[in-house]
């Protein structure tokens, strides 16, 4: 009996965020504007973003943006430098393994150190907004949490399995200044530039100057 009260303790620390999901992710993106996606080479992806320390208008503005740039381009997933802010922001709409459907927002993410005994590694494919047209594979562990605030700055956790946990891993970073194809082999890397160079973004970019 004690471990299971111990048990449900640790559960209670993490949003449910496959709540609503419908109305939730419709009311953001409703109030917000799509903007172009910017891509690999642009300064603001390959740096630290700044730290989300004002949660005001001018955050809940560029949430609301984010959900209708991610729709627009069709993601599971947006990290606010994906479309030119330097803050440490990221928002997703994201199925896990199972079909279930989550969503929600995370300012100022840190990914927690997996726990030996749930490392295990998925080699799925992955693609990102910001290299489009591209996929390689890439190894991540198979379950993730979040540690960070929401829109109001109030602490959540957030946990993720499957492909929602390479989505957690993945967004959180973008806003460290770090690409998935950072991840990759030089001569994977290569590849996956050859087939965004060979491709036709299907949806608005900002163009490299």
């Amino acid at each position: 009996m004690a471990q299971q009260d111990t048990d449900q303790q640790v559960n209670d620390e993490f949003i449910d965020d496959t709540v609503d999901t419908e109305e939730r992710e419709r009311a953001y993106r409703e109030r917000g504007t799509a903007r172009p996606i910017t891509v690999v080479g642009n300064p603001v992806l390959h740096q630290e973003c700044r730290d989300v320390t004002d949660f005001d208008d001018s955050l809940a503005s560029l949430i609301d943006d984010m959900f209708a740039s991610q729709r627009a381009a069709e993601g599971v997933g947006l990290a606010a430098n994906q479309i030119g802010v330097d803050l440490k922001v990221f928002v997703y709409d994201c199925m896990d393994d199972e079909g279930v459907r989550h969503v929600g927002v995370v300012c100022n993410p840190v990914l927690e150190e997996v726990p030996a005994d749930r490392r295990l590694l998925d080699d799925s494919n992955e693609g990102c907004l910001s290299v489009p047209g591209a996929y390689a594979p890439l190894a991540r562990p198979d379950y993730a949490v979040v540690r960070g605030q929401d829109a109001a700055g109030k602490p959540i956790v957030v946990r993720g399995t499957g492909y929602f946990a390479r989505c957690l891993q993945h967004e959180t970073d973008h806003l460290y200044g770090r690409l998935y194809i950072d991840r990759l082999s030089k001569r994977d890397r290569k590849d996956v530039l050859r087939q965004m160079a060979e491709g036709t973004p299907r949806y608005e970019t900002v163009p490299n100057d």
